[in-house]
């Protein structure tokens, strides 16, 4: 099994839809993100023409598509990445997919990009993303207690950190 990522294309909208309005896969993402086709292929634009400050990026396993990813700058000064929207599609999940993508997602932007801090928060209710963020390095900061609205009531926002000593 070999699994990569790539900078997400227009031909990648339909499959981007599909997955992140998923019924097993919505639940678990940020009721903010980019939905509709036209949104997603916004993001795609943005981050083809600002590669060092945006990114959705696809995950494939032996080249089928499987997932999706991405990042912002959260503060330039500082060189901090925010990560955010992973979601493998529910066919390839129990093989930790994620946690390779992590990895070379990880690696790209501490060492491609040169960020020096990449930083996730989870809704507290989503365990599997949780096991995740700490199986792919990640070390647990803080709690946002009852931060966010979703299905109707608040819930905490688990917050993770990863420096680029981390990795080497």
């Amino acid at each position: 099994m070999s699994v990569s990522i790539r900078r997400a294309r227009p031909d990648d909208v339909e499959f981007l839809v599909e997955l992140t309005t998923h019924e097993e896969v919505d639940p678990f993402l940020s009721a903010r993100r980019a939905t509709t086709p036209e949104e997603i292929l916004e993001e795609i634009e943005r981050s083809t023409s600002d590669p060092e400050r945006f990114g959705r990026f696809v995950v494939a396993v032996d080249g089928e598509r499987a997932g999706v990813m991405g990042f912002r700058v959260e503060n330039e000064r500082s060189r901090i990445a925010a990560l955010g929207g992973l979601a493998i599609h529910p066919q390839h999940r129990g093989r930790h997919l994620a946690d390779e993508a992590a990895r070379l997602l990880q690696r790209h932007l501490l060492f491609d990009l040169n960020f020096h801090r990449l930083q996730l928060e989870i809704y507290g209710f989503n365990e599997r993303a949780i096991r995740h963020a700490e199986r792919a390095g990640f070390t647990r900061e803080g709690v946002r207690r009852k931060a966010y609205w979703r299905h109707g009531e608040w819930v905490d926002g688990v917050m993770y950190g990863l420096i680029r000593e981390d990795l080497e």
